[in-house]
């Protein structure tokens, strides 16, 4: 039974980008559930203030702040609030306006003081009854307060949720000036100490770190294991710097300390290596431009699923529910009570306080401590021809070759060099096959040395080149013959659908080719998406912030001249990109080939769009799919609307091509690539050797990496359409319709 008709929403605590995504979720998805929605301003404060720092929110309270960081309904400091009479005035402020219950967007001492809040909800209503400052039916009305935090902290050190809302967008900041920088080290031959936020976590400065290709990183969780940290560092970049790389970049979190729990300031760190070198040290304090600035695709996405699952879930009828977290994990919402994830997140600070650090990377999580090891690899520089490590229990150096497939994808070159490091310090013989299949059918195949990599991990594009060539007939031999005199024992294949296809067939080719019967494993990269097993394909993450960043300066273009817009994205016959795009840029709509596109549904949406533009709608975004109807497409939605809204709107169309796909890769595609790579080297090193060696392709699937044979390729796709059959992003088509649909007429 629904029984909540108001509720609040506020945002507490340091701001974070995609807190504004998130308040639009929650006011659109509750007036359309005929939910009253409050808009709290200054968090806790406006609470405790109230008057007309509590204001009703309508469909157009919202419009066009999906886009922008920060917090448009703002976040500030609350003394009062941690008092009981501040928390008695805020009850009274609530009751007041009917709200009894409160979605709040914040870190742990906002979503704490959220708790305690509803703690005392029933003594604050009987405090003022006896007061006299409601009435007995007002507290018989609202006998509890319902509360719903959603994780919003830049520096992701919150439990219950994979990521918190404004940490991609942060990693976006940071790997943005951290490319810059190595820029212009480079130029000069110069050490860089770059200091990042992260008091007590380590994540911003670790996953910046592998992102950028840095050289070394320091954070709160692994403090350097020995007193003699200092030499060890020097002697890792004095290495690198031996063998020709002319710049060194070392990330330091705010919070990094050394064994003993001292901290350790950039300044320091300028001074070692200053003295130790003899190198020229320049420190660069990232400061707030890690917080500011519009969210990033992710963040918007996330924010948005949250919002919208944090008011199913008021609404839901539970009875004597606790305050509860809405996080994801695995691109799964989860729920979780609001203080056993506030006292886990607590108990990391605690750990590392108490010099505890294998604790604080336990609950960190395996991810997290997987990619310090990973970095830690990555950063052990090897001379041209050395083979590192010798490998594990007497195994034979292995030669794996590795060659991109398809159209080349943003972090394709950060696999590529993650997977030849890996692989180096195994001891093994690293080659690269230039141009895909075509290549490998023409032999164009070279040993790739751990300096050859070097400055790929941050650079789009495909260094080895790539095609959409898939073997045929006697392709087949020449292949064969080439694993033969290179002495190929296992083949990494990063790339898209002709990629795994061609995979496919020399696994169907193995009776009649022996020298096919290696490990092959195939890693997902392409901006479509459109892979099985793979929940997120290397590269469609940049992809959608290329979209949506260009998404954003049109809707800045249309808006001062009552236009609508049709955009046309990528994808071939997947529809992924443009569903996720629209939910980042709130489209009205979005046409997907899934879906189809019907003449009614077109009749419709252009009689939305001549009620919206006449009643004061200056802007309307319409998105297709390259391959949503082979007649009603991009031009014909364009001319329909152009004929029918001629008198009230203008159109304008919009295919933004290739930018989508090029571009330095984002920081999630870049830690995904390397993360990947780091599996398919284990992957391949356990398979080689044995008599039936897997022949497989990667993919995450609900936060886990799974390897799958190569065998459920044609089940699980769609051959005709070039698609996996079963897509997880689907289910989101929902809110994308909820969101997107034109306000309520006056």
């Amino acid at each position: 039974m629904l029984t909540t008709k108001k509720l609040g929403i506020l945002t507490s605590g340091g701001d974070a980008p995609g807190m504004n995504a998130a308040v639009r979720a929650v006011v659109r998805t509750a007036l359309e559930r005929d939910v009253e929605v409050y808009a709290i301003y200054e968090g806790y404060q406006g609470m405790v203030d109230g008057g007309d720092r509590i204001h009703k929110c309508d469909w157009g309270f919202v419009g066009g702040i999906l886009q922008r960081g920060g917090t448009v309904i703002g976040t500030a400091r609350c003394m009062p609030f941690q008092t009981r009479e501040g928390r008695r005035q805020a009850a009274r402020n609530l009751l007041s306006r009917g709200i009894d219950a409160l979605v709040v967007i914040g870190g742990d001492g906002s979503l704490t003081g959220a708790n305690i809040f509803y703690q005392e909800w029933p003594e604050l209503l009987t405090e003022l009854v006896e007061a006299g400052e409601i009435t007995q039916e007002v507290a018989i009305a609202h006998p509890q307060l319902k509360i719903v935090g959603l994780p919003a902290s830049i520096d992701n050190d919150f439990y219950g949720s994979d990521m918190t809302i404004g940490t991609d967008t942060a990693l976006h900041r940071i790997t943005e000036a951290v490319d810059a920088i190595s820029s212009t080290a480079a130029s000069h031959q110069r050490t860089f100490v770059i200091s990042v936020m992260g008091r007590n976590c380590g994540y911003l400065a670790l996953m910046g770190a592998l992102a950028t290709g840095a050289d070394w990183v320091l954070i709160p969780e692994m403090p350097p294991t020995d007193d003699n940290w200092e030499e060890k560092m020097c002697e890792v970049l004095k290495a690198g710097r031996s063998f020709g790389r002319r710049d060194t970049i070392v990330i330091v979190a705010e919070g990094a300390r050394d064994s003993h729990g001292n901290l350790i300031s950039c300044d320091q760190v300028k001074h070692i290596l200053e003295e130790r070198l003899g190198e020229d040290v320049r420190v660069t304090i990232l400061g707030h431009m890690q917080r500011g600035g519009a969210p990033s695709a992710y963040d918007r996405i996330l924010s948005t699923i949250l919002g919208h699952n944090a008011v199913e879930e008021i609404l839901a009828d539970k009875p004597h529910r606790e305050p509860m977290l809405i996080g994801m994990r695995g691109n799964r919402v989860t729920q979780a009570p609001l203080m056993e994830c506030v006292q886990i997140s607590r108990s990391v600070v605690q750990a590392i306080a108490a010099g505890d650090y294998q604790k604080a990377m336990q609950l960190r999580g395996h991810i997290f401590e997987e990619a310090y090891n990973t970095f830690s690899t990555l950063i052990q520089a090897k001379p041209p021809g050395s083979l590192g490590e010798r490998p594990p229990g007497g195994q034979k150096s292995l030669r794996i070759a590795i060659l991109n497939c398809d159209a080349a994808a943003p972090g394709m070159n950060t696999a590529v060099r993650a997977a030849v490091r890996l692989g180096i310090d195994r001891g093994y013989t690293m080659l690269g096959i230039e141009h895909g299949f075509r290549g490998f059918i023409q032999g164009k195949i070279r040993e790739l040395d751990w300096v050859s990599v070097r400055g790929w991990a941050t650079i789009g594009g495909s260094e080895l080149g790539t095609s959409r060539k898939t073997p045929q007939g006697r392709d087949f031999y020449a292949i064969a013959r080439h694993i033969e005199n290179n002495h190929i024992d296992a083949l990494l294949i990063i790339g898209g659908w002709s990629g795994y296809q061609s995979a496919y067939y020399l696994y169907q080719q193995r009776e009649n080719y022996p020298a096919f019967n290696i490990p092959i494993l195939c890693i997902p990269a392409t901006i479509d998406n459109n892979l099985p097993g793979a929940e997120h394909s290397i590269g469609s993450d940049t992809a959608l912030n290329n979209i949506i960043e260009a998404i954003d300066k049109i809707k800045q273009s249309a808006v001062a001249s009552n236009r609508c817009f049709v955009v046309e994205v990528m994808g071939l016959y997947c529809g992924y990109l443009a569903l996720m795009s629209g939910i980042a840029t709130g489209a009205e709509r979005v046409y997907l080939h899934e879906e189809g596109i019907t003449l009614k549904n077109l009749q419709q949406d252009v009689s939305d769009l001549i009620a919206g533009f006449t009643t004061g709608k200056r802007l309307g975004l319409v998105l297709c799919n390259e391959k949503a109807h082979p007649v009603y497409n991009s031009n014909f939605i364009r001319d329909l609307l152009t004929e029918e809204g001629k008198k009230i709107f203008q159109v304008r169309q919009s295919i933004l091509g290739h930018l989508q796909q090029g571009g330095d890769p984002s920081p999630f595609d870049r830690i995904s690539a390397t993360r990947l790579a780091q599996k398919g080297i284990n992957y391949l090193s356990e398979q080689a050797g044995k008599e039936s060696p897997g022949a497989s392709f990667i993919g995450l699937q609900g936060g886990q990496v799974n390897f799958w044979s190569l065998a459920k390729f044609p089940q699980w796709t769609d051959q005709e359409f070039k698609r996996a059959k079963e897509q997880w992003w689907w289910d989101l088509r929902a809110i994308a319709s909820i969101l997107a649909q034109p306000a309520p007429t006056p």
